[in-house]
């Protein structure tokens, strides 16, 4: 059997891991009571920051997450400066999430990283996972699902409810499911 570093280390480069043994259910649950008490007990006090800060080690001392939250491992979490994460996010990083500066997160949105084999025998043992990244100065729409290995360029706007399969390039309105770009933004603008 692997070590808990051995797995980690797998996990974050792509490669098949075990997500099921008992260390990286050891791993997992430990984040979990920390967002136990981001979620319900320290919400309200001024223990939060702390708590926040636990959980993503690895983001900007500035960012924003309104409760409840959920991550598998949240060091896997890379939110810049001025992030704002909504209610009811879920942000599953087996590999790296790279949320750029000043982005919106709106409620309810899935960011996952985590895929699964399509043959039985191996998805029941094996996950694999791809990095997912989002540009600068993004908003991501109400309910909007992120899918494994996509990145959403600079000031992109995704629409709610919109699920993102491919890449989409910067400065454009993407929509619907799967997500397909419909206009260009910021177009007379200087970046």
């Amino acid at each position: 059997m692997r070590t808990l570093e051995e797995e980690i280390q797998r996990m974050r480069s792509g490669q098949h891991y075990d997500a099921h043994t008992p260390v990286m259910y050891e791993y997992r649950k430990a984040v979990k009571a920390k967002l136990h008490k981001l979620n319900v007990t320290e919400y309200y006090t001024d223990k939060m920051e702390s708590v926040l800060r636990s959980i993503l080690p690895n983001s900007a001392p500035d960012v924003i997450v309104e409760p409840p939250f959920f991550c598998d491992y949240g060091d896997g979490i890379y939110a810049g400066e001025g992030v704002f994460i909504n209610t009811g996010a879920v942000i599953l990083d087996g590999a790296r999430v790279t949320i750029g500066r000043k982005t919106l997160i709106a409620p309810g949105v899935h960011i996952y990283t985590a895929g699964h084999p399509l043959d039985v025998d191996d998805r029941e043992r094996w996950e694999t996972c791809r990095p997912v990244t989002i540009g600068e100065r993004c908003w991501i729409g109400g309910r909007v699902t992120i899918c494994p290995g996509v990145t959403i360029g600079d000031r992109c706007v995704i629409g709610a409810g919109a699920v993102v399969v491919h890449d989409i390039p910067s400065d454009t309105l993407a929509v619907g499911t799967p997500a397909r770009v419909v206009r260009k933004l910021n177009v007379d603008k200087n970046q």
